[in-house]
């Protein structure tokens, strides 16, 4: 069974070489925050045997506030290459496949959701 890190290899392809400034910005600051707390839940994993850890409280509160903001992100990605996916003319049951759906609709409400989120959160409703 190949391990995880050759399978995401294999379906993540090259990022192209037009991806705007702000779409390589908000990746940019998601591999941040991963690395930080990858970085966290290693102290946490090494702990010396007392019950102390690593890190400071401080670091965990830091890494508790980092969620939301990483949703919003990703969420905007999502919405970005669905945009793409379907400018270029992927149909509806394609990206419900890539996306381990079972029917376009599912794609389609799951697209709506996305935009309506963000839009909430530009508004300030969220």
């Amino acid at each position: 069974m190949p391990d995880d890190t050759e399978t995401t290899a294999r379906r993540r392809p090259d990022a192209p070489a037009d991806r705007s400034p702000a779409d390589g910005a908000l990746a940019a600051g998601l591999q941040q925050d991963v690395a930080f707390l990858d970085t966290l839940l290693a102290g946490a994993a090494g702990g010396d045997g007392t019950g102390q850890h690593g890190f400071p409280d401080e670091g965990l509160a830091a890494a508790l506030g980092l969620f939301e903001g990483m949703r919003t992100a990703l969420d905007r990605l999502e919405a970005q290459v669905v945009i793409e996916a379907r400018r270029r003319g992927m149909e509806w049951r394609e990206i419900a496949g890539h996306q381990g759906m079972r029917s376009s609709q599912a794609a389609s409400q799951r697209y709506q959701r996305l935009v309506t989120r963000l839009e909430e959160i530009r508004q300030g409703i969220r």
